[in-house]
């Protein structure tokens, strides 16, 4: 299988995920007559709901676009690959269901909990995907040179563990750790892209 038909179906699967999140945001409902103001927006609690739609929506963004890097390094999709691949999309499915719990519950620590075991899940199949990818491309392929000792991929868990445990102690913390992690990874690995662009182009039209 080439990359790009993995690529297509994978960006299909997660502009659903963004699809389903967006349609959680409700509009409150007030009684005829009423003049709506942004003040009703805090009075149906509306912002903690907004919060885990735009702390999600950071999150698919950036594995979508991670994921662009890593099916850049891939010559060919072998059947660990694929399989590792709908692992990761699996635990991605799942973001919409947490966040609207997360975005509901009003600083609940199981819900955050919760959230953070599907990022932690997430994380833990884009580590898998990765290791797939440098298996088939070998030890000298371009993302085994590219990421190195992984310093992010290695924090990350650990990360996403803290939040966990945070989530029943104090769960303010672990939304700001989740929102760390997201930081952490906003920016795509830079070292990919150099690899990417230097290697030789294949010629067009050429199978």
């Amino acid at each position: 299988m080439r990359t790009s038909r993995l690529e297509a179906f994978s960006d299909g699967v997660l502009a659903i995920v963004i699809t389903i999140m967006v349609l959680e945001l409700r509009v409150p409902g007030f009684p005829s007559g009423h003049v709506a103001t942004f003040g009703d927006l805090v009075d149906a609690h509306l912002v903690p709901v907004f919060f885990s739609y735009v702390l999600s929506f950071v999150y698919v963004a950036i594995y979508w676009n991670n994921h662009h890097h890593l099916m850049a390094t891939a010559d060919h999709v072998s059947g660990p690959i694929m399989w590792a691949n709908m692992h990761l999309l699996f635990w991605l499915s799942l973001v919409p269901f947490s966040t609207s719990w997360l975005g509901e519950s009003r600083g609940a620590a199981a819900p955050a909990a919760l959230y953070g075991l599907i990022l932690l899940m997430a994380g833990v199949a884009y580590f898998v995907l990765s290791r797939m990818i440098i298996r088939a491309s070998g030890a000298g392929g371009t993302l085994a040179r590219a990421i190195g000792r992984d310093r992010k991929g290695q924090a990350s868990p650990v990360l996403y563990a803290l939040a966990i445990g945070a989530a029943f102690v104090w769960t303010p913390l672990s939304y700001a750790l989740y929102v760390v992690v997201a930081a952490l990874w906003l920016i795509p690995d830079r070292r990919i892209e150099r690899l990417v662009d230097a290697a030789p182009k294949e010629p067009v039209g050429t199978e």
